[in-house]
């Protein structure tokens, strides 16, 4: 089992920015790639970034490329999302989730353990 908790949700307006923190607690010695994904009211959850746990690789949604940095601390158990130029439409509740998977997966069949998610609203 793992255990996750995000934080650094919030509200801003367009064009600023926000840092989302997952901390992981529990069987954190496997080696799991460590994933954002959002969810919009009304919508699907979609795919935001990854990262690997050797923090060699990293894929992201398109409609964050060049605007979001994923970055993790293994020593801390944490997994970082930088957010920057933020739009409107990225007002969403944001979960972070791990995959055993070693390929980097956009999939949310994927990965096993979630967490609660912390909300992210941008004004315009």
């Amino acid at each position: 089992q793992v255990q996750l908790v995000e934080s650094g949700g919030g509200l801003v307006q367009a064009g600023g920015s926000l840092r989302l923190s997952c901390a992981a607690s529990g069987r954190t010695s496997v080696r799991y790639a460590m994933g954002w994904f959002r969810q919009a009211p009304g919508k699907e959850r979609e795919f935001v970034a990854v990262i690997s746990w050797s923090c060699g690789s990293t894929l992201y949604a398109d409609s964050v490329k060049g605007r979001f940095t994923i970055s993790r601390d293994n020593a801390k158990n944490t997994v970082y999302l930088q957010m920057n130029s933020l739009k409107p439409e990225d007002t969403a509740i944001y979960y972070c989730a791990v995959s055993p998977v070693v390929e980097l997966t956009p999939f949310p069949y994927q990965y096993h353990y979630w967490g609660q998610g912390t909300q992210v609203t941008v004004s315009s």
